[in-house]
């Protein structure tokens, strides 16, 4: 019965995505400019920081392009907001909520901002470290290349752990 219930759950996901892209678009927030590209990460880390998804998705243009690990590619807009609507939930649900990102170094080449950053949270064992380059362009987000893995992540409690 799991098996089938697991099948069943799969095709109508296959069904139902197309149909959640076109509602998403529909709620995306209008595209706010910053005013440079070091206010374009600034405003991206602190977005990320206060998981507010309206706010991240504001910065970012219809052709963006999001570069992970291990060849991770999520091209345009809705892609990524779907990405990002995982990301800002909290961790009993699957996200990383409750995180503090911060920049520990960067370095400016053109448009773009390479950062080397420390995501902190009294949830972590440890801090976890990674680095992005920040594409921009005409003072959105244009690309993003970064190393964030979330399951790397070493939590105090696994996120998927609730009340019993």
């Amino acid at each position: 019965m799991p098996v089938l219930l697991a099948r069943s759950l799969a095709v109508l996901a296959f069904f139902i995505a197309p149909l959640a892209a076109p509602l998403l678009a529909q709620t995306m927030p209008p595209l706010k400019r910053q005013p440079t590209p070091a206010k374009v990460v600034e405003e991206h880390m602190a977005a990320f920081t206060n998981c507010d998804w309206p706010r991240l998705m504001a910065q970012f243009p219809d052709n963006v392009e999001f570069f992970g690990p291990n060849g991770q590619v999520v091209r345009g807009k809705i892609a990524l907001g779907q990405m990002f609507a995982q990301v800002v939930k909290p961790p009993s649900q699957g996200g990383t909520c409750g995180l503090k990102v911060v920049a520990e170094h960067t370095f400016v080449v053109g448009d773009t901002i390479n950062v080397q950053w420390r995501a902190d949270s009294p949830l972590l064992k440890e801090p976890y470290r990674g680095a992005d380059a920040y594409e921009t362009h005409d003072g959105l987000m244009a690309a993003q290349v970064t190393t964030w893995n979330p399951a790397e992540l070493k939590w105090k409690v696994p996120p998927t752990a609730g009340p019993k």
